[in-house]
């Protein structure tokens, strides 16, 4: 597990370093696999209105082909503020349950799985 510490303004920024450690997390896994740099490659952030959406890339072509985790992206939400880290609970939304993080904030550990379950 890697521990996400700094902060953020910008939501894209809290994105990109998290995906960043998630394949730093990776790579102290010592996979032969694919390089951390391939892995990171991998990644694909799609923005919606509630949700930022974040998967990974199909080997079979440049769309996603599994869901990694969700975003939220939004003031409006009931339960959760902007920034938090949500798993997936299928590919097109997110578990409800509970944040995992929140991006702008840090302060959360990230596996490069995706988010931790709790």
């Amino acid at each position: 597990m890697t521990m996400i510490k700094k902060k953020f303004t910008s939501i894209d920024d809290g994105i990109n370093n998290m995906l960043d450690a998630a394949a730093y997390d990776y790579k102290s896994m010592g996979s032969t696999y694919r390089t951390s740099d391939e892995f990171r490659e991998k990644f694909m952030v799609n923005v919606g209105q509630k949700y930022i959406k974040i998967g990974r890339k199909s080997d079979h072509n440049n769309k996603m082909g599994s869901v990694w985790g969700f975003v939220v992206n939004t003031d409006d939400d009931a339960k959760f503020k902007r920034g938090d880290l949500l798993m997936a609970a299928g590919f097109s939304k997110p578990a409800r349950n509970a944040p995992r993080g929140n991006v702008l904030d840090g302060g959360f550990g990230i596996r490069w799985t995706g988010p931790l379950y709790l």
